[in-house]
């Protein structure tokens, strides 16, 4: 197995003493509370309180703040001190923030993770080692029977929609510039299929961009009618199609233009799949390509990523995808993508590194080139 430099350090050796192995075992245990613990000094303000405070809080200082009981809020903070996110002044009994209680009041990506955990996954995830054996995402049914969260996903309550969109555009959307100028500057696209398009976003982007491109969304059909309504009036939509197609049905073909499109591109989608799905979706990929064309997959793979925070969260990011998402797919090692581009008769021309906050950009070309 490769793994970036920082990955390999952490992974391939252990690096904890015999106390601080025997805590953070204890802290696994107990952690559903202490993500709760987190996620209410959050959500209640806390956090933020003791950050703009001049010189930390007192517990009544807080209680008044906030209208809670001094009973919460004792549960609150004493736990919050054990979990490393507040200190206290014994002599003052004042609390301050330390470093990893400022992350997550401040930290964009942390909130982002934490709104996803909570409202998408977290009931879900009871049921994850039941979806491991199954295959299939049993967590899911907390919301809806739907084989996926695909089908369901324009279905799913509102605030569940805010955050799994949030999580999802929040990573994308940091790296859309830089791919924008590999796909347009470093190629003359004008015709380019995205491929699980969502919402039309980067669609937007892309007509944004270059007043030539020209843009066909391939995605479910009750994706297609959200993307018309979000783009609806706005600048370029008319150069905006849909494409309604199960992806998931290997004998649904992508649509055949004469000279084939410019670009194929697909970001944040085939870990939506299981490989065997993946090889197909590229195989159909393919058939529609031209000898010009270029296949662009924007992934986080978790072993090219320069910082091993960043992996942690994509190898807990598959498991949302066994519990809740379709109980087979995962954030990929680039070994494994590279066997699927093979298996469906691709190479790779070139891997774009470190994209906003962890992509690559994956840069395919037809075999019989």
């Amino acid at each position: 197995m490769k793994l970036f430099p920082a990955l390999e350090k952490r992974y391939s050796k252990e690096s904890l003493s015999a106390l601080d192995a025997q805590r953070m075992a204890e802290f696994i245990a107990w952690g559903p509370a202490v993500f709760q613990t987190a996620r209410i000094m959050l959500t209640w303000g806390i956090l933020d309180m003791i950050r703009d405070s001049k010189d930390g809080l007192t517990r009544e200082d807080i209680c008044a703040k906030t209208g809670y009981s001094d009973y919460a809020i004792k549960c609150l903070l004493e736990a919050s001190l054990t979990i490393g996110i507040i200190l206290v002044d014994p002599a003052i009994d004042r609390y301050t923030l330390t470093k990893t209680g400022w992350f997550l009041a401040t930290d964009t990506a942390t909130r982002v993770n934490i709104d996803f955990v909570h409202d998408v996954n977290y009931e879900g995830w009871f049921h994850l080692e039941e979806s491991l054996r199954n295959g299939k995402p049993e967590g899911l049914k907390h919301f809806g029977p739907w084989p996926t969260i695909y089908e369901g996903l324009s279905q799913l309550p509102q605030q569940v929609q805010k955050s799994w969109f949030g999580f999802d555009h929040f990573y994308s959307d940091t790296s859309f510039p830089e791919a924008l100028k590999i796909i347009f500057d470093d190629h003359h696209v004008r015709t380019l299929y995205d491929v699980g398009g969502n919402t039309g976003k980067w669609a937007l982007q892309c007509v944004g961009y270059s007043k030539e491109a020209d843009v066909t969304i391939l995605d479910l059909p009750q994706q297609i009618a959200m993307m018309q309504e979000n783009i609806k009036g706005k600048e370029g939509a008319e150069r905006i199609h849909g494409y309604g197609i199960d992806l998931l049905d290997p004998d649904a073909s992508f649509p055949r233009c004469q000279d084939g499109p410019d670009a194929i591109w697909m970001s944040q989608f085939l870990d939506c799949f299981s490989m065997d799905e993946i090889v197909s979706i590229l195989q159909r990929a393919k058939a529609a390509m031209a000898p010009h064309t270029r296949l662009y997959i924007m992934e986080t793979l978790w072993d090219r990523q320069r910082f091993e925070t960043a992996a942690f969260c994509l190898t807990m990011t598959s498991l949302y995808f066994t519990a809740m998402a379709n109980g087979n797919s995962k954030m990929y090692h680039t070994e494994d993508m590279q066997s699927c581009i093979q298996q469906a008769g691709l190479s790779v021309e070139t891997i774009h590194d470190h994209l906003g906050l962890g992509h690559s950009i994956i840069v395919c070309e037809t075999i019989d080139h």
